[in-house]
């Protein structure tokens, strides 16, 4: 019952996202056909939608189910009048339709069809005989009416309100360039941005959300910075920093390596609460229900420090240097304790992948976890083809005990094709011959043996290699005669065998103990020797929140809101400008490469992402349609022959020189113009499909 309300829900939400993109365009042709009017234009059809006529009305001929159409040419034709002559001043040569397919609409002029440059009249009031200085009007005036309806949907929302992000910093990526970033005035702070701090302005301009800075670092210039301002607490002005934002491996987009804040209060169930409860459980937090807010934390047996949102979690571990930390959660006012462990930071590496693209891999000092199988839905296509959550990859293709790394790479080596696998499962060997899809997945979350000591071997561009591993699946038994039963043990071991080398900043030889995978393999002793280097960068490594903790908060929000309409008109307007300017840098970025052409969103793209927006609620989506509107007032006046902007230059050089473009040059430039967009929207459609079925 719960799917079919889920897809009536989806249904229902993509039938507005298309009314209301049909919407915009009626919009956009009202803005030519009264411009048409005004400047004596005579006009054939204002339609909203396509295809033949539901209903139409027409001055002097009143209703009619159906077009008009052959009984006005039948009544010029008693007449002895075309539809080219003077109309008779009794019946309006205009016909108002709803066609079949109420989505979209157009405008038929006298003189004017954008794919037939000849089909032109010489009435008086065609097309081709209104001063050029008005057709500048009317062919400009449906980006005018786009624009205008967007200013005034922008002002209508941050007059009610917008539900987003607020300026504050959630999640600091540790290898981002957010983490790494020097204050214009260094000897102030530490190095970075931290979560928590408050966004005040980007590039000069006020930050009023989370999002401000996200399309800051998008659109950013390839290698410049993004200047940001924030206001951090215990610290009296404004911190400066300038950030270089990267390529993000998830989006392909620039970033700078941050998330949005979180809330403190915990997901709602969502109607599944025995899913709820073992997800809860998997993260530390048994026993807290959906819901609950996290009022305060305890570090060790400290005192207790109150909690705002869920970011400051992450310096509350950070500073724990291992200590256990009780969360204190409010649950309808009774209090709830859950004490949790720090998890052990480890070193990272990003490791070159096939197509030119790089994956981060968790190491220590070159020891590596295997590839496993993470938490899998019984609905998945990895649990269909015989996976099931915790197998480790004892064989993945031609590839024994593989990292993620190495593992993810040789999947989508076999992309399109079958992979034979063998993982261990219980103590169990288990083999199985599964599916690569298109994108190179088989349909699972990889994970790592950080619980175990199983090890594969350091995959390329894993640097600081401290440890040989000849053989791959090699059960790490103990560290400096202690022995170890996961990756935090062997931490910990690590860290109390060079302790002293650590103080004196000079290098230590360790001696472990393993066995191969092979059962029965006798234990077998190595002595490595780490380097100074190597024993300072063992001993810098820190610690976190458990993995996925932060996951379990509710995103922060808050109501972005103007303070009252005389604000709201000013917001409104300087939304729409700046939605404006990012849609043009948008392309300029395309040719500079920062942004891709599987970055941009066609018609299916648009509904889908539109579905998802209208999840948010009906404000949410007003604002989204003031983007589609200002993107397509953009868009139709890009300097392309078929497009409001191809036809303004046309006009223009009429205007200059005294006589039209020459209908050859108009023809070649239309055909051109016609096979770069249907190009465009057929490789923008696929990327389309392909992100929605494929889920890239």
């Amino acid at each position: 019952m719960s799917q079919i309300l889920a897809i009536a829900s989806t249904a229902f939400d993509l039938l507005l996202v298309v009314v209301g993109f049909g919407l915009i365009i009626v919009v956009h042709e009202l803005g030519h056909f009264l411009a048409a009017r005004w400047a004596g234009i005579r006009v054939f059809a204002f339609a909203v939608g396509f295809g033949p006529a539901f209903m139409s009305y027409r001055k002097g001929l009143g209703w009619r189910r159906g077009s008009s159409e052959g009984d006005y040419r039948a009544l010029l034709a008693d007449r002895g009048l075309s539809v080219h002559d003077a109309p008779p001043a009794d019946i309006s040569p205009t016909e108002y339709r709803l066609n079949a397919l109420p989505f979209g609409g157009y405008v038929k002029m006298l003189g004017q069809e954008d794919a037939n440059p000849g089909a032109t009249s010489h009435a008086a009031d065609s097309y081709q005989k209104c001063h050029p200085a008005k057709r500048l009007v009317v062919i400009s005036a449906g980006v005018v009416a786009n624009v205008i309806l967007a200013a005034f949907v922008f002002m209508f929302v941050f007059m009610v309100g917008l539900k987003t992000e607020p300026p504050r910093i959630g999640l600091v990526a540790s290898n981002g360039p957010a983490s790494s970033a020097l204050p214009r005035e260094p000897q102030l702070v530490e190095p970075g941005l931290r979560p928590g701090d408050e966004i005040v302005r980007v590039n000069g301009r006020e930050a009023r959300s989370f999002n401000d800075l996200m399309l800051a670092s998008a659109m950013a210039r390839p290698g410049r910075p993004v200047e940001v301002h924030v206001r951090r607490t215990g610290v009296d002005e404004p911190l400066i920093f300038d950030i270089v934002p990267t390529k993000s491996q998830v989006t392909g987009l620039q970033d700078i390596g941050i998330a949005p804040a979180q809330s403190n209060r915990i997901y709602d169930d969502g109607g599944r609460p025995q899913e709820f409860a073992s997800q809860m459980a998997r993260l530390g937090l048994a026993g807290i229900p959906a819901g609950a807010e996290i009022s305060s934390v305890r570090l060790g047996e400290g005192p207790i420090r109150k909690i705002e949102f869920a970011a400051m979690l992450s310096e509350v571990f950070e500073s724990s240097a291992g200590v256990p930390v009780t969360l204190i959660f409010d649950d309808q006012g009774l209090p709830r304790e859950v004490r949790l462990e720090p998890r052990p930071e480890f070193q990272t590496a990003l490791v070159p992948m096939p197509g030119g693209a790089q994956t981060p891999q968790t190491h220590l000092l070159g020891l590596t976890p295997v590839m496993t199988v993470g938490p899998l839905e019984p609905d998945s296509r990895g649990y269909a083809q015989g996976l099931r959550a915790g197998d480790v990859f004892a064989r993945l293709g031609s590839l024994e005990y593989p990292s993620i790394a190495s593992g993810i790479a040789e999947i989508r080596r076999h992309t399109g094709r079958t992979i034979p696998i063998v993982v261990v499962r219980e103590g169990q060997h288990v083999p199985l011959h599964v599916e690569v899809n298109k994108a190179g997945q088989i349909g699972f979350y990889p994970d790592q043996t950080l619980d175990a000591t199983v090890l594969a071997l350091p995959p390329m561009g894993v640097e600081s290699s401290a440890f040989t591993i000849d053989r791959p699946g090699v059960r790490l038994l103990t560290v400096g005669d202690r022995e170890v039963e996961d990756f935090a043990g062997i931490r910990r071991a690590l860290r109390d065998a060079t302790a002293q080398a650590s103080a004196q900043a000079t290098g230590a030889s360790v001696m472990v103990e393993w066995a191969l995978p092979t059962p029965g393999s006798p234990r077998e002793r190595h002595t490595f020797e780490l380097s100074a280097a190597q024993v300072a960068e063992l001993h810098d490594l820190g610690y976190g929140p458990p993995q996925g903790l932060l996951s379990a908060f509710v995103p922060a929000e808050f109501l972005l809101r103007a303070d009252g309409p005389i604000d709201a008109v000013r917001v409104g307007l300087a939304e729409t400008h700046r939605v404006m300017m990012m849609t043009y840098l948008t392309f300029a970025r395309l040719f500079q490469g920062s942004v891709k052409v599987e970055h941009l969103k066609g018609p299916v793209g648009i509904a889908h992402l539109g579905t998802r927006v209208a999840d948010r609620g009906i404000i949410w989506l007003l604002f989204f349609m003031a983007l589609i509107s200002v993107n397509l007032a953009v868009v139709n006046f890009l300097p392309l022959p078929i497009v409001d902007g191809g036809q303004f230059l046309f006009i223009i050089y009429e205007w200059v020189r005294g006589k039209p473009v020459p209908e050859a040059v108009q023809g070649i430039a239309t055909v051109a113009g016609l096979l770069l967009i249907g190009a465009a929207f057929l490789i923008i459609t696929f990327n389309d499909i392909r992100n929605v079925f494929i889920g890239l």
